[in-house]
């Protein structure tokens, strides 16, 4: 693992993997810089892939308090410490942090923005005491209970998905990580989008969704497609959340066409 040093002296760790031009990874929620195993070989075989554990998990480092706004000053650190231009790559939470990152460097290529959990209109179905029943189990050592309400409660995963994340690798750091992820909810509570900061955007932007993701998620990319100008929507068939652990060909194909085209 490496290290950079973000704004307030935390030290964030990636992966690097690969040669060519680099693309950074960030995880969303209940992850580490391992949930990308299934497409880091393939992405690895055109790119200089810099896969970041975020602040809380891993190897990377964490602070005393925390708010969603220092996640964006990590990113930003780990990009700006690259050689550009440098692609960009967020998934959920790391999505949110990706796309507010761009605002804060210079040095971007390309962003993919993969299901932001943004606020919208479109409520979640989760139960209003999902993340209280999380920390229950959190505060009795209980990880995988919690992570289970996360997952399936509030992000809407179904049971044969879920099956799929609990027979790779990766499970155990999410486990790892589970406690991270009530201040995470906390704090997407208080954001809010406002698309008239994005309007000078020129970044070329791919925002993925999932042709069978819940319809919050599908309101918050359509949001994000008004707001960045030169951004586009490609749907991912059949799939929802977790396109790169569920169908990692499908995911690969979007994303490097994406990427490699001129």
């Amino acid at each position: 693992m490496e290290y950079v040093t973000s704004k307030d002296g935390i030290p964030i760790a990636y992966e690097r993997r690969g040669r060519g031009q680099p693309l950074v990874l960030i995880h969303g929620a209940a992850a580490d810089h391992t949930r990308w195993e299934p497409v880091l070989p393939g992405l690895a075989k055109q790119f200089t892939v810099y896969a970041v554990d975020r602040r809380g998990r891993g190897q990377s480092g964490d602070g005393d308090s925390y708010t969603i706004e220092l996640e964006y000053e990590d990113v930003a650190a780990v990009v700006d410490s690259i050689s550009g231009p440098v692609n960009l790559l967020g998934h959920s939470y790391g999505a949110i942090c990706s796309l507010e990152a761009s605002l804060k460097t210079s040095n971007l290529r390309k962003l993919i923005l993969y299901e932001p959990p943004l606020p919208t209109d479109v409520k979640k179905k989760s139960p209003p005491d999902a993340v209280d029943r999380m920390n229950s189990y959190l505060n009795v050592g209980d990880r995988e209970k919690a992570l289970m309400i996360f997952l399936g409660e509030i992000v809407g995963i179904p049971e044969e998905e879920m099956n799929v994340l609990r027979s790779l690798a990766s499970w155990s750091s999410r486990l790892a990580s589970a406690h991270t992820i009530p201040r995470e909810e906390a704090s997407l509570g208080h954001y809010t989008l406002k698309p008239q900061r994005f309007s000078r955007m020129r970044t070329p932007t791919l925002l993925l969704l999932g042709g069978d993701s819940p319809p919050f998620f599908r309101v918050g990319i359509e949001t994000l497609k008004k707001a960045i100008p030169n951004s586009r929507i490609v749907i991912i068939p059949g799939q929802r959340h977790a396109a790169m652990d569920t169908a990692p060909e499908l995911f690969l194909q979007e994303v490097m066409g994406f990427l490699t085209e001129k």
